[in-house]
């Protein structure tokens, strides 16, 4: 296997250069904000390739259980995405490592694995959670992300195929060296 696939477990996970939003998967996850609104980045480009289905699903969570707490995770339609689903999920914002930010980092990622898994998924893409406006140091947002999971993979396996899709090459970079340290 190259050094961008690393089978865990029955799931390949693969890490690739691309845009999330034209992921042929099961469920495509968002790096979301608190509000489930939409916003900038990831967040702002799935809501504007998916359409409105997929603000109106947030709209109706919102209505039942309020925002949504980093490290957690909901799962919507995808509206005109070619996945079946979007998980959002909120990610830590990054203040210096002191603030239990792996543990939010990480919890994002298993909750919405686990999301992924109660909705009959096989495949999952995601990007890289909280390093963009948030501010997590990609190397390391990297490592919890692949860490979490590898963790998961080796617990269960009913996921095929786990995606990161990366925007730019020092993403890609981060991503492709935290897999190769992963241990199956």
């Amino acid at each position: 296997m190259s050094d961008t696939i690393k089978k865990i477990n029955q799931t390949e996970v693969s890490c690739e250069l691309g845009d999330i939003t034209r992921q042929q998967v099961d469920a495509i996850v968002n790096a979301a904000n608190s509000s489930l609104m939409g916003g900038g980045g990831v967040d702002g480009a799935i809501h504007r390739a998916g359409g409105p289905t997929i603000l109106q699903d947030c709209k109706k969570i919102r209505e039942t259980r309020g925002q949504c707490a980093p490290g957690d995770a909901v799962i919507t339609r995808a509206g005109n995405l070619q996945a079946r689903y979007v998980i959002h999920t909120v990610g830590p914002i990054w203040h210096g490592g002191q603030s239990r930010e792996a543990e939010t980092l990480h919890s994002a990622y298993r909750t919405s694995l686990n999301l992924a898994a109660e909705a009959c998924c096989n495949t999952i893409a995601f990007p890289s959670i909280s390093t963009g406006a948030y501010g997590y140091p990609v190397e390391l947002a990297a490592q919890v992300a692949l860490s979490a999971v590898a963790d998961f993979c080796k617990d269960i396996d009913t996921l095929k195929q786990v995606r990161f899709v990366l925007f730019d090459r020092t993403t890609l970079d981060a991503y492709k060296s935290a897999l190769s340290t992963i241990e199956v």
